[in-house]
């Protein structure tokens, strides 16, 4: 962890020495947990360790701004968590965009294909369009399969706000779908 800590001493608000101990030995109990949040998120290990880098470098650079030195991990899980968020839409949209292109350019081989096709998309979209607080709890459980207490650990929420913002979640996403079954005319 010394390396980390070091490596990124350069070109930051360097603090006291007392707040740098405290931030390597927050590091050093938080690392595992925030890899873990991370994969959780973008199931895919090599842009979970990228996002937990740039969440270490991030906290070391506003740990001054920290109100509460015993709410660190909780603050780091956050920071941690919407940025691997922000990496899974951006790749989200990526993906979306090439198999948009794919789609267009393939030879359709039925109607039923593209069918499935546009309602994935549209399932995306919609998934898309809802809250950051619904919409992680349908990715981390329904979509990456962690159970509810799992997620809850992950989000350090209790697992009744869990099992609360999923069934929140599903009911918009019925509704959105809904209206969307209804006037096939407007897809």
């Amino acid at each position: 962890m010394n390396e980390w800590a070091g490596a990124f001493a350069d070109g930051l608000v360097t603090p006291d020495e007392e707040l740098d101990a405290a931030f390597e030995a927050h590091l050093r109990n938080s690392s595992p947990l925030v890899f873990r949040v991370a994969y959780g998120v973008l199931r895919h290990r090599q842009d979970a360790e990228d996002v937990a880098q740039e969440a270490f470098a991030r906290a070391y650079r506003k740990i001054g701004q920290l109100k509460d030195p015993d709410r660190f991990r909780a603050w780091l899980v956050r920071m941690t968590w919407r940025l691997a968020i922000d990496r899974w839409r951006a790749e989200r949209r990526r993906a979306s965009r090439e198999e948009s292109a794919l789609i267009l350019a393939a030879p359709r081989t039925t109607d039923q294909d593209a069918e499935a096709n546009e309602r994935a998309l549209l399932l995306w979209r919609a998934i898309d369009d809802l809250p950051d607080k619904l919409r992680v709890v349908v990715v981390l459980a329904a979509i990456e399969e962690h159970d509810t207490r799992e997620v809850a650990r992950l989000l350090e929420v209790p697992e009744g706000t869990v099992k609360s913002r999923l069934f929140t979640a599903r009911q918009r996403l019925a509704e959105a779908l809904r209206c969307l079954r209804k006037d096939p005319a407007a897809r």
